[in-house]
Protein backbone atom coordinates (compact mmCIF):
# COMPACT_ATOMS: atom_id res chain seq x y z
CA UNK A 1 0.00 0.00 0.00
CA UNK A 2 1.80 3.05 -1.27
CA UNK A 3 1.53 6.69 -0.24
CA UNK A 4 0.25 9.28 -0.67
CA UNK A 5 -3.16 7.68 -1.07
CA UNK A 6 -6.20 9.58 -2.33
CA UNK A 7 -9.60 8.64 -0.92
CA UNK A 8 -12.82 10.02 -2.42
CA UNK A 9 -15.97 10.04 -0.29
CA UNK A 10 -19.54 10.87 -1.27
CA UNK A 11 -23.11 10.06 -0.22
CA UNK A 12 -26.78 10.72 -0.98
CA UNK A 13 -27.66 12.51 2.27
CA UNK A 14 -25.87 15.67 1.18
CA UNK A 15 -22.53 17.32 1.72
CA UNK A 16 -23.48 18.62 5.18
CA UNK A 17 -24.44 15.19 6.55
CA UNK A 18 -22.87 14.25 9.87
CA UNK A 19 -22.26 10.71 8.65
CA UNK A 20 -20.17 12.01 5.75
CA UNK A 21 -18.19 14.28 8.06
CA UNK A 22 -17.42 11.51 10.55
CA UNK A 23 -16.42 9.13 7.73
CA UNK A 24 -14.09 11.63 6.04
CA UNK A 25 -12.44 12.59 9.34
CA UNK A 26 -11.75 8.97 10.24
CA UNK A 27 -10.12 8.23 6.88
CA UNK A 28 -7.55 11.03 7.10
CA UNK A 29 -5.00 8.67 8.64
CA UNK A 30 -4.86 6.81 5.30
CA UNK A 31 -4.00 9.74 3.06
CA UNK A 32 -5.62 12.74 1.38
CA UNK A 33 -9.42 12.68 1.61
CA UNK A 34 -11.64 14.49 -0.89
CA UNK A 35 -15.36 15.05 -0.31
CA UNK A 36 -17.50 15.48 -3.43
CA UNK A 37 -21.16 15.14 -2.49
CA UNK A 38 -24.62 16.43 -3.45
CA UNK A 39 -25.49 19.93 -2.25
CA UNK A 40 -28.73 18.55 -0.74
CA UNK A 41 -30.34 15.23 0.13
CA UNK A 42 -30.62 12.90 -2.89
CA UNK A 43 -31.90 9.77 -1.17
CA UNK A 44 -33.37 7.11 -3.51
CA UNK A 45 -31.80 8.84 -6.52
CA UNK A 46 -30.60 5.45 -7.73
CA UNK A 47 -27.95 5.32 -10.44
CA UNK A 48 -29.22 8.44 -12.19
CA UNK A 49 -26.96 10.74 -14.20
CA UNK A 50 -27.88 14.35 -15.00
CA UNK A 51 -27.89 14.89 -18.77
CA UNK A 52 -30.50 17.60 -19.38
CA UNK A 53 -28.78 20.56 -17.66
CA UNK A 54 -25.28 21.70 -16.69
CA UNK A 55 -23.82 20.79 -13.31
CA UNK A 56 -22.16 23.18 -10.88
CA UNK A 57 -19.53 22.26 -8.28
CA UNK A 58 -18.96 24.69 -5.43
CA UNK A 59 -15.84 24.44 -3.29
CA UNK A 60 -16.87 24.75 0.36
CA UNK A 61 -13.47 24.11 1.94
CA UNK A 62 -10.11 22.61 0.94
CA UNK A 63 -10.84 19.19 -0.62
CA UNK A 64 -14.61 19.61 -0.14
CA UNK A 65 -17.07 20.24 -2.99
CA UNK A 66 -20.86 20.42 -3.24
CA UNK A 67 -22.44 19.38 -6.55
CA UNK A 68 -25.99 20.29 -7.59
CA UNK A 69 -26.60 16.79 -8.91
CA UNK A 70 -26.91 13.14 -7.99
CA UNK A 71 -24.39 10.91 -6.20
CA UNK A 72 -23.50 9.38 -9.58
CA UNK A 73 -22.84 12.88 -10.94
CA UNK A 74 -20.54 13.54 -7.98
CA UNK A 75 -18.35 10.52 -8.63
CA UNK A 76 -18.16 11.16 -12.38
CA UNK A 77 -17.33 14.84 -11.92
CA UNK A 78 -14.79 14.16 -9.17
CA UNK A 79 -12.88 11.53 -11.12
CA UNK A 80 -12.95 13.27 -14.50
CA UNK A 81 -12.55 16.92 -13.48
CA UNK A 82 -12.15 17.88 -9.82
CA UNK A 83 -9.38 15.52 -8.72
CA UNK A 84 -6.01 15.79 -10.41
CA UNK A 85 -5.77 12.00 -10.69
CA UNK A 86 -7.84 8.90 -10.07
CA UNK A 87 -8.51 8.12 -6.41
CA UNK A 88 -7.20 4.91 -4.90
CA UNK A 89 -10.53 4.16 -3.24
CA UNK A 90 -14.11 5.48 -3.19
CA UNK A 91 -16.29 5.16 -0.09
CA UNK A 92 -19.93 6.25 -0.12
CA UNK A 93 -21.70 7.01 3.15
CA UNK A 94 -22.22 6.90 6.02
CA UNK A 95 -25.87 6.61 5.01
CA UNK A 96 -28.51 7.57 7.56
CA UNK A 97 -30.47 4.34 7.46
CA UNK A 98 -29.95 0.82 6.10
CA UNK A 99 -29.46 -0.18 2.48
CA UNK A 100 -30.56 -3.80 2.62
CA UNK A 101 -31.90 -6.27 0.08
CA UNK A 102 -33.76 -4.79 -2.89
CA UNK A 103 -33.16 -1.26 -1.61
CA UNK A 104 -29.70 -1.26 -3.20
CA UNK A 105 -31.34 -0.61 -6.58
CA UNK A 106 -32.86 2.64 -5.28
CA UNK A 107 -30.00 3.84 -3.10
CA UNK A 108 -27.98 6.84 -4.21
CA UNK A 109 -25.33 5.87 -1.68
CA UNK A 110 -24.85 2.42 -3.21
CA UNK A 111 -25.05 3.90 -6.72
CA UNK A 112 -22.10 6.19 -6.02
CA UNK A 113 -20.04 3.07 -5.29
CA UNK A 114 -21.47 1.43 -8.43
CA UNK A 115 -20.29 4.37 -10.53
CA UNK A 116 -16.80 4.19 -9.06
CA UNK A 117 -16.69 0.47 -9.85
CA UNK A 118 -17.77 1.18 -13.44
CA UNK A 119 -14.82 3.57 -13.64
CA UNK A 120 -12.47 0.84 -12.43
CA UNK A 121 -11.94 2.19 -8.91
CA UNK A 122 -12.38 -0.06 -5.84
CA UNK A 123 -15.37 1.08 -3.84
CA UNK A 124 -17.77 0.28 -1.06
CA UNK A 125 -20.94 1.82 0.38
CA UNK A 126 -21.58 1.95 4.11
CA UNK A 127 -24.85 2.54 5.97
CA UNK A 128 -25.86 2.62 9.61
CA UNK A 129 -28.99 0.63 10.48
CA UNK A 130 -31.17 3.12 12.34
CA UNK A 131 -33.95 5.67 11.82
CA UNK A 132 -32.87 8.19 14.44
CA UNK A 133 -30.24 8.80 17.13
CA UNK A 134 -27.55 7.71 14.67
CA UNK A 135 -24.26 6.47 16.08
CA UNK A 136 -21.86 7.02 13.19
CA UNK A 137 -18.56 6.35 14.93
CA UNK A 138 -18.89 2.56 14.90
CA UNK A 139 -19.52 2.58 11.15
CA UNK A 140 -16.66 5.04 10.63
CA UNK A 141 -14.24 2.88 12.61
CA UNK A 142 -15.19 -0.19 10.61
CA UNK A 143 -14.94 1.76 7.34
CA UNK A 144 -11.34 2.60 8.14
CA UNK A 145 -10.59 -1.06 8.88
CA UNK A 146 -12.30 -2.19 5.67
CA UNK A 147 -10.60 0.53 3.63
CA UNK A 148 -7.18 -0.71 4.75
CA UNK A 149 -8.13 -4.30 3.85
CA UNK A 150 -9.53 -3.26 0.47
CA UNK A 151 -6.45 -1.24 -0.44
CA UNK A 152 -4.19 -4.12 0.55
CA UNK A 153 -6.11 -7.03 -0.96
CA UNK A 154 -8.11 -5.39 -3.76
CA UNK A 155 -11.57 -6.42 -4.88
CA UNK A 156 -12.69 -8.95 -7.49
CA UNK A 157 -13.31 -7.43 -10.94
CA UNK A 158 -16.57 -5.46 -11.36
CA UNK A 159 -17.43 -5.91 -7.68
CA UNK A 160 -18.30 -3.43 -4.95
CA UNK A 161 -19.17 -4.01 -1.31
CA UNK A 162 -22.41 -2.97 0.34
CA UNK A 163 -21.86 -2.63 4.08
CA UNK A 164 -24.56 -2.25 6.74
CA UNK A 165 -23.48 -1.57 10.32
CA UNK A 166 -25.70 -1.88 13.42
CA UNK A 167 -26.24 1.40 15.25
CA UNK A 168 -23.90 0.38 18.05
CA UNK A 169 -20.39 0.99 19.38
CA UNK A 170 -17.93 -1.56 18.00
CA UNK A 171 -17.67 -3.17 21.45
CA UNK A 172 -21.34 -4.18 21.17
CA UNK A 173 -21.23 -5.53 17.62
CA UNK A 174 -21.40 -9.33 17.44
CA UNK A 175 -19.07 -9.77 14.47
CA UNK A 176 -18.82 -9.44 10.71
CA UNK A 177 -20.71 -11.62 8.26
CA UNK A 178 -20.39 -11.96 4.48
CA UNK A 179 -23.97 -12.02 3.24
CA UNK A 180 -26.26 -12.06 0.24
CA UNK A 181 -29.07 -9.63 -0.49
CA UNK A 182 -32.22 -10.13 1.54
CA UNK A 183 -35.69 -10.19 0.01
CA UNK A 184 -38.38 -7.79 1.12
CA UNK A 185 -42.08 -8.60 1.34
CA UNK A 186 -43.90 -5.52 0.07
CA UNK A 187 -47.19 -4.24 1.45
CA UNK A 188 -49.24 -1.25 0.30
CA UNK A 189 -46.52 1.31 -0.40
CA UNK A 190 -48.63 4.17 -1.76
CA UNK A 191 -50.53 6.50 0.60
CA UNK A 192 -53.28 8.56 -1.06
CA UNK A 193 -54.54 11.79 0.50
CA UNK A 194 -56.61 14.78 -0.59
CA UNK A 195 -55.47 18.40 -0.72
CA UNK A 196 -57.77 21.29 0.41
CA UNK A 197 -59.05 21.63 -3.17
CA UNK A 198 -60.19 18.03 -3.33
CA UNK A 199 -57.39 16.76 -5.57
CA UNK A 200 -55.61 13.52 -4.80
CA UNK A 201 -51.91 13.41 -4.01
CA UNK A 202 -49.67 10.48 -3.14
CA UNK A 203 -46.81 9.57 -0.84
CA UNK A 204 -44.62 6.63 -1.77
CA UNK A 205 -43.96 4.91 1.53
CA UNK A 206 -46.70 3.22 3.46
CA UNK A 207 -46.03 0.47 5.98
CA UNK A 208 -42.64 -0.85 6.92
CA UNK A 209 -41.66 -3.86 4.77
CA UNK A 210 -41.16 -7.29 6.25
CA UNK A 211 -38.46 -9.71 5.16
CA UNK A 212 -38.24 -13.30 4.00
CA UNK A 213 -36.22 -15.47 6.39
CA UNK A 214 -33.85 -16.99 3.87
CA UNK A 215 -30.65 -17.49 5.88
CA UNK A 216 -27.32 -15.80 5.24
CA UNK A 217 -28.83 -12.45 4.23
CA UNK A 218 -27.85 -8.88 5.02
CA UNK A 219 -31.10 -8.33 6.92
CA UNK A 220 -30.60 -11.31 9.22
CA UNK A 221 -27.00 -10.35 9.93
CA UNK A 222 -27.85 -6.85 11.14
CA UNK A 223 -30.79 -8.18 13.15
CA UNK A 224 -28.20 -10.28 15.00
CA UNK A 225 -26.13 -7.12 15.64
CA UNK A 226 -23.53 -8.16 13.06
CA UNK A 227 -21.95 -6.06 10.35
CA UNK A 228 -23.17 -7.23 6.94
CA UNK A 229 -20.88 -7.12 3.89
CA UNK A 230 -22.59 -8.02 0.62
CA UNK A 231 -20.48 -8.21 -2.56
CA UNK A 232 -22.44 -6.76 -5.48
CA UNK A 233 -21.58 -7.45 -9.12
CA UNK A 234 -22.09 -5.10 -12.05
CA UNK A 235 -23.23 -7.92 -14.34
CA UNK A 236 -27.00 -8.18 -13.73
CA UNK A 237 -27.45 -11.07 -16.16
CA UNK A 238 -29.55 -13.94 -14.81
CA UNK A 239 -27.50 -16.82 -16.21
CA UNK A 240 -30.03 -19.52 -15.29
CA UNK A 241 -32.71 -17.61 -17.21
CA UNK A 242 -30.29 -17.11 -20.09
CA UNK A 243 -30.08 -20.85 -20.66
CA UNK A 244 -33.83 -21.27 -20.28
CA UNK A 245 -34.64 -18.52 -22.78
CA UNK A 246 -32.37 -20.12 -25.36
CA UNK A 247 -34.97 -22.92 -25.52
CA UNK A 248 -37.82 -20.56 -26.44
CA UNK A 249 -38.94 -20.77 -30.06
CA UNK A 250 -38.37 -17.45 -31.78
CA UNK A 251 -38.47 -18.91 -35.28
CA UNK A 252 -42.09 -17.84 -35.74
CA UNK A 253 -41.10 -14.16 -35.51
CA UNK A 254 -41.07 -12.76 -39.09
CA UNK A 255 -37.52 -11.43 -39.00
CA UNK A 256 -36.27 -14.90 -38.01
CA UNK A 257 -37.55 -16.54 -41.20
CA UNK A 258 -35.04 -17.27 -43.97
Amino acid sequence: MGFPLVILVSNDDGVHSEGLRVLAKGLEVLGEVFVVAPDRERSAAGHSLTLNRPLRATQLAPNCYAVDGTPTDCITLAVMRILEGRPDLVISGINMGPNLGDDVTYSGTVSAAFEATLLGIPAFAVSVVAKEDFFFQGAADFSLYLAELTLRKGLPPDTLLNVNVPNLPLSEIAGVEITRQGKRIYSDSIVEKMDPRGRAYYWIGGEEPTWERLGGTDYEAVMENKISITPLHLDLTNYAALEELKNWDFRAFPSSRP
